[in-house]
């Protein structure tokens, strides 16, 4: 019985300090690498944020390669992506509340799927999986539209999320020498 106890004891302390110190320590490593970045808009009544962790190209092939072609990605490294509206507005014409909402994509060689999920999961991926599977529930799925992609001269070497703002509000996602652009409206 005793021996039972103390496995049970072991177990539960090995997950609490993974818990409480393996994760904030794995969270500030690789943050080393794919730094957290933060894009906002607040122009014409809106007041939009993004929050996101950009990882560097470092002489890979980006897209269809690192990050598969017709996948759910989360969106940048390390956390998902954190999108924030503080009022309604409309994504691509679909209606999404004022809220906070985790951001996906599924990268496609023409368009990419822009997915907004109701649930901000702890870290985006399966630790399992070495991080080729999310934890993205679809079912919390609110609001997908697919936008076409850009191809753009220049190499971004990181990952970059930001606002456009030309006859309305864009959310742009732009990494190597890919593009999208997001139409945003009220």
């Amino acid at each position: 019985m005793k021996v039972i106890q103390w496995m049970i004891i072991t177990v539960v302390v090995l997950g609490l300090l993974t818990v409480f110190v393996g994760m904030p320590m794995m969270k500030e490593q690789t943050k080393k690498f794919s730094p957290e970045e933060t894009a906002s808009y607040t122009e014409n009544g809106y007041n939009l944020n993004v929050v996101y962790c950009s990882p560097a190209k470092k002489n890979r092939v980006v897209f269809g390669e690192l990050v598969p072609y017709n996948k759910v990605w989360r969106t940048g490294a390390n956390e998902p992506t954190v999108f924030k509206t503080e009022s309604n507005i409309k994504i691509n014409g679909k209606q999404l509340p004022a809220g906070r909402y985790s951001l996906w994509t599924k990268p496609g060689k023409d368009t990419w799927d822009i997915i907004f999920n109701k649930e901000v999961p702890d870290w985006g991926v399966t630790i399992l999986s070495g991080g080729a599977e999310t934890t993205r529930n679809s079912s919390k799925d609110l609001v997908t539209v697919s936008v076409p992609v850009k191809n753009i001269d220049s190499v971004k070497e990181r990952f970059t999320i930001n606002f456009e703002n030309k006859e309305q509000p864009y959310l742009t996602l732009a990494w190597d020498k890919t593009k999208v652009n997001v139409p945003i409206s009220k």
